[in-house]
């Protein structure tokens, strides 16, 4: 075939009709259809945005919780001083079948509970009342400092909404002070500052911040004010008993049943349960009977009927 001819042969752009375009237009109304899409699906779909927990708020709603929980930090009864690995040894921890799981893991995050009082507290300037309780409490004992701590938080149990204001007279040391200084630190925001550090520039490191919140009874309050508790599905919802993870519900169901809904050690159990059944999941293709399954309940036909449909008729 001669160039010419070919040249003749290739259609001519001109050749085809034409109509103006507006591409911006296009673009314009797609964006706006889209975004007014996203606000509606939004608006009906959505979860709450609840705003962070902050130790400011904590203080303001709850300050004599506050002041209990500092009390129960330094007489080493809060749930953090006495949960064991990865922080202390105060525990062997959750276990499976005997096997000691959270103490072989090991105390990675060693941390006493009185250091989540004492550390910020050391950094406050200005507050001779604090400097001198602070001083009281290093130069003491060992049994003197519990003693003190234990006793301050039995009187504040005993008290009338546990209002320090109302604690019978004793022997607490320097207790009430080191525990109010807390209240007071926390109440100027300067508490969040004081405990989130990593050791690194940044000083990103949360733990000490939440094993503090959650050592109290104000975040648990909280949670289950939002259906949020163990008991009610909360590792799967959003805030507000608004559908969250739902891919989540076979781990938190386990939470819901017993033996693991009444056990000290639940969440090594549940745990272990979901190890063994992934395992499973891996292992379907060779364990006899289970892998037969498909064959028993052909459902892949039904997808790819099509596919078995052209293969009976070659």
């Amino acid at each position: 075939m001669s160039s010419s001819s070919m040249r003749r042969s290739t259609p001519d752009s001109h050749d085809f009709p034409t109509r103006p375009y507006d591409l911006v237009k296009e673009f314009v109304v797609a964006l706006l259809a889209v975004t007014l899409l996203t606000v509606a699906l939004a608006a009906v779909f959505s979860s709450p945005d609840e705003r962070a927990i902050t130790f400011r708020g904590w203080a303001t709603a709850a300050p004599e919780d506050v002041v209990a929980t500092a009390a129960g930090e330094l007489a080493g009864t809060t749930t953090s001083a006495t949960y064991g690995a990865p922080y202390n040894h105060a525990s062997p921890g959750q276990s499976v079948l005997g096997i000691p799981l959270q103490r072989w893991g090991g105390v990675g995050l060693p941390l006493s509970s009185a250091d989540l009082v004492l550390d910020p507290l050391s950094g406050v300037t200005g507050d001779t009342a604090l400097a001198s309780a602070l001083t009281q409490w290093r130069a003491a004992a060992s049994d003197q400092r519990t003693a003190w701590a234990t006793a301050y938080s039995d009187a504040l149990a005993a008290a009338p909404g546990g209002d320090p204001a109302a604690v019978s007279p004793g022997d607490y040391g320097p207790v009430p002070v080191l525990a109010q200084g807390l209240l007071t630190l926390a109440a100027s925001g300067g508490l969040e500052g004081a405990l989130t550090s990593a050791g690194t520039f940044y000083g990103g490191d949360q733990t000490r911040s939440l094993l503090l919140l959650s050592d109290g009874a104000y975040l648990e309050d909280r949670a289950v004010a939002q259906k949020l508790g163990g008991d009610q599905w909360g590792m799967m919802n959003e805030t507000g008993d608004y559908p969250g993870q739902p891919w989540m519900w076979l781990y938190t169901f386990w939470y819901q049943v017993k033996p693991f809904s009444t056990s000290e050690n639940a969440d090594a159990q549940v745990w272990a349960l979901m190890m063994l059944l992934t395992l499973g999941l891996m292992l379907v293709p060779v364990i006899p009977g289970l892998r037969s399954i498909p064959r028993w309940i052909p459902v892949h036909r039904l997808i790819w009927r099509d596919f078995y449909r052209n293969q009976r008729r070659t």
